[in-house]
């Protein structure tokens, strides 16, 4: 089956190395480009590909913004970041925003193969710089938890209230409040969601 790639980026040299490196192989077909936000929209008007190589920086709207804006109106669309910065704030908000994989623009063709075949398969492709930046970030601000605050937090992933907790742990129902709040201000979220996320994430929780 053959693979539709686009690619959205706007210095012409990227998008012609790109070309150049995946134009030949048979199992993947090349749709296209645009040079900014509003012609990439306007070509997925028309025309759907499999997987788009999408820029992190364009002129008319950060590639951040728009990965977002296209997988809420084209959920079938695979979304690849691409970019020069290696920064793992880049690299976690574009995941954040539904791309299914990162790849920094020296990659080699092997990897860009490889990207576009893993992502089709519903799989998430980082490249082996991309994931030593997210794995040393995040053991580097992997937060320090006590064991009780470890127990509430498996038992907020589990979706208990702070009542059921309380029950369980035999505490009272303010200590379990005091230790959810410890939680999110050690994880600098906002809310139980993000907490539960951010956990999984690192590997703190299952």
């Amino acid at each position: 089956m053959t693979t539709k790639v686009f690619i959205v980026d706007d210095h012409y040299m990227v998008i012609e190395g790109l070309r150049s490196l995946l134009q030949n192989e048979k199992d993947i077909e090349w749709v296209g480009h645009a040079m900014n936000a509003a012609s990439c929209l306007a070509f997925l008007k028309n025309q759907q590909p499999d997987v788009i190589l999408m820029d992190i920086n364009l002129p008319d709207k950060s590639g951040i913004n728009l990965c977002k804006e296209v997988k809420e109106k084209y959920p079938l669309v695979f979304i690849i970041g691409l970019s020069t910065f290696n920064q793992q704030s880049f690299i976690q908000k574009m995941m954040d925003n539904g791309a299914s994989g990162y790849v920094l623009k020296n990659a080699t063709q092997e990897e860009l193969k490889e990207a576009v075949a893993t992502v089709m398969k519903g799989k998430t492709y980082l490249s082996h710089e991309t994931s030593q930046v997210l794995r040393k970030n995040i053991s580097a601000e992997m937060p320090v938890l006590t064991r009780r605050e470890k127990e509430v937090l498996e038992l907020i992933a589990e979706g208990m209230t702070n009542n059921e907790i309380a029950k369980k742990l035999f505490v009272a129902n303010t200590t379990v409040d005091t230790h959810r709040k410890n939680l999110l201000a050690k994880f600098e979220v906002k809310n139980t969601a993000s907490l539960v996320k951010m956990a999984v994430q690192m590997q703190m929780i299952d």
